[in-house]
């Protein structure tokens, strides 16, 4: 018989859209393999299509596991994955934990920075307290200025003065109550991918080359303009301590499943700075999870089927753990 998976996507999210494509992927993929696929998709206002899972073990027969693909707030944040682990559902991708804390972008770089993993300076506000100045006195210009819980560069805008910053903290506002804003690093974007659960492995990096000043929701999504090198053209030594860190970053977090973490590189010193750690990258056509381990040697098809493995592994290791004395 056929793994029964249950592809969640949609969601109460400004990244709804591209979970959306990002779910017609992975269905291709995962129908290609040894599973049939029941789509679960779940509207902008938060309905679900055609039912909701319940959180109660045994009330989804139907389901052997589930694979969410909801990029951002109520899908990446720790939210439905509450809801699977109430259900009793194995499922792809991190934790409860994990996801809350690589979601929110002030977490992570705490998280990171007490493991000693390099992190670009930053100052957090809230939307009752935007306070332009108490950001200059911290940062210089330029400056980016983002939503603490969203992705797909949703909300994010570069600042090179007070009206602009002040334009871009009331921007970020409107969809998080907490505001990132980190200084800007003049350099290279790279990204890595991360496959496992206790013991992860990372894939050869790529690098961003957008079309614009900064890789933005437009770049990565509509304008088809930006170029992907993958894999990276960077010495060795650089390549490897790009997946060094990406692996210390997934560690740091508790992340299980996948992850792909992003980096910054400064230009006039070759500095590394771990940027994000996005628990549920996209999967899109274009998206760069998949096309990382494909450099890598790890075919799409192949890719969601070893997701729907760790996530069984993973299920099956917590059935040891005991819930009563």
């Amino acid at each position: 018989m056929k793994t029964r998976v249950a592809l969640l996507f949609g969601g109460r999210s400004g990244e709804h859209e591209v979970s959306v494509r990002s779910a017609r992927s992975v269905r291709e993929g995962l129908e290609a393999g040894p599973f049939e696929v029941m789509p679960y998709f779940i509207s902008a206002e938060g309905k679900w299509d055609p039912r909701p899972i319940a959180p109660e073990p045994g009330a989804n027969p139907g389901i052997d596991v589930v694979f969410p693909v909801l990029h951002g707030t109520y899908g990446e944040d720790g939210t439905v994955q509450g809801l699977l682990e109430l259900a009793d559902l194995p499922y792809v991708g991190a934790g409860v934990m994990a996801s809350a804390v690589a979601m929110d972008k002030d977490m992570m770089k705490r998280i990171c920075r007490d493991r000693g993993l390099p992190i670009v300076e930053y100052a957090v506000l809230w939307r009752d307290d935007l306070d332009a100045g108490r950001v200059e006195r911290a940062l210089p210009y330029p400056m980016f200025v983002k939503p603490a819980n969203l992705g797909s560069s949703v909300g994010i805008s570069k600042v090179r003065n007070r009206a602009e910053l002040e334009t871009a903290l009331a921007r970020a506002a409107q969809y998080d109550r907490k505001v990132v804003v980190e200084r800007g690093v003049p350099g290279r974007e790279f990204e890595c991918s991360v496959l496992g659960n206790a013991r992860p492995e990372a894939s050869l990096p790529c690098e961003i080359l957008p079309s614009r000043e900064f890789y933005d929701y437009e770049d990565k999504y509509l304008l088809d303009q930006a170029r992907l090198q993958a894999p990276a053209d960077v010495p060795s030594v650089t390549a490897e301590e790009i997946r060094r860190l990406a692996v210390e970053a997934y560690l740091a977090v508790g992340c299980e499943g996948m992850a792909r973490v992003d980096f910054l590189m400064q230009n006039d010193t070759g500095q590394l700075y771990v940027n994000e750690v996005n628990t549920i990258p996209g999967f899109t056509s274009i998206s760069m999870y998949p096309k990382m381990w494909e450099v890598s040697g790890l075919p799409f098809p192949r890719l969601v089927e070893r997701l729907v493995e760790l996530a069984l592994e993973r299920h099956a290791e917590k059935k040891a753990t005991k819930f009563t004395r």
